[in-house]
């Protein structure tokens, strides 16, 4: 992969400072917040964790779409937890306390299930005996390193310092930007000579994906468990909002494959786009009418 020396290291230093940046704002009881309302923390550790990977899997199946970008927006659907959902929430007036809990928990999670689902996938898209490896174990340890360490360090620092915390929050969020765009940069320059041929295959499905994702899991959340307005569309915008930065580290990082790369790019880019129309609809005249549901 072109620039891929460079992107293994600009990768994990960006993914570790957003992580830290997460980390900042969260609290112990925004774990401990989870076991009072189980019901719809179980609901959305499904629809993350199982129902988006098996829409994706449908989607890349039925639309034929080429091996490396299958497995790339795979990779991005193994990967809940996106550190910007938490702000979605607010500004579409949806349970922000849950959306931070779910994002909190969803991002212990992931340094174990990822790495499992991604080899699953290379070998169904790919077969055995490709070029492309994932070592399992080193993989996992990784993502513990650039994902839940920084979490537990920016917890800590917002417990025990919270001046501290305050002070360095804007800085860190600044500077994720900053290696992020970098790393889009990268990525961009990389595929620059496919990417015209292969944004016209990508996009169609990424927008079918994003938008399937948000709308199914907040009709499933609202009438088949019977949950109110916020709490449905908080589940909508955790399974649609994925944490690219993680889907870039193994596709960039750790595979250095600028396809399976683009893909995850693209997804972080162009699932704003309905969550746009959701904020909208929140904040016009018909999403703001109140809705009453038996949440039993």
């Amino acid at each position: 992969m072109e620039g891929g020396n460079a992107l293994s290291i600009l990768l994990p230093i960006a993914l570790f400072i957003i992580m830290l940046g997460m980390g900042l704002t969260l609290r112990v009881t925004d774990f401990s917040r989870l076991m009072h309302r189980p019901k719809p923390v179980f609901a959305g550790l499904i629809l993350q964790l199982i129902f988006l990977p098996l829409l994706t899997f449908m989607l890349v199946t039925v639309t034929g779409l080429p091996a490396l970008l299958a497995v790339g927006l795979l990779i991005v659907s193994f990967a809940p937890g996106g550190a910007t959902s938490n702000m979605i929430s607010h500004l579409c007036r949806a349970d922000t306390a849950l959306s931070i809990s779910l994002t909190a928990l969803s991002s212990l999670i992931v340094p174990f299930t990822l790495p499992w689902l991604t080899w699953l996938s290379m070998e169904h898209f790919l077969g055995k005996g490709v070029l492309v490896e994932l070592p399992l174990f080193a993989t996992i340890m990784k993502l513990v390193l650039v994902t839940l360490v920084p979490v537990a360090i920016g917890m800590m620092v917002n417990s025990i310092w919270p001046e501290v915390c305050r002070l360095i929050d804007r800085p860190v969020k600044i500077l994720s930007l900053v290696f992020m765009f970098a790393v889009v940069a990268m990525i961009s320059w990389a595929n620059r000579a496919a990417l015209p041929e292969l944004m016209p295959t990508l996009s169609p499905v990424i927008l079918i994906m994003a938008s399937s994702a948000i709308a199914l899991s907040a009709l499933i959340t609202r009438y088949l468990l019977r949950q109110n307005t916020e709490i449905s569309l908080t589940l909508g915008i955790e399974t649609g909002i994925q944490n690219a930065g993680t889907g870039l580290l193994v596709t960039g990082a750790l595979l250095q494959q600028p396809e399976m790369s683009l893909a995850v790019l693209l997804y972080g880019i162009l699932m704003q786009l309905p969550i746009v129309l959701l904020i909208l609809w929140r904040n016009s005249p018909y999403g703001l009418k109140p809705v009453s549901v038996n949440t039993k």
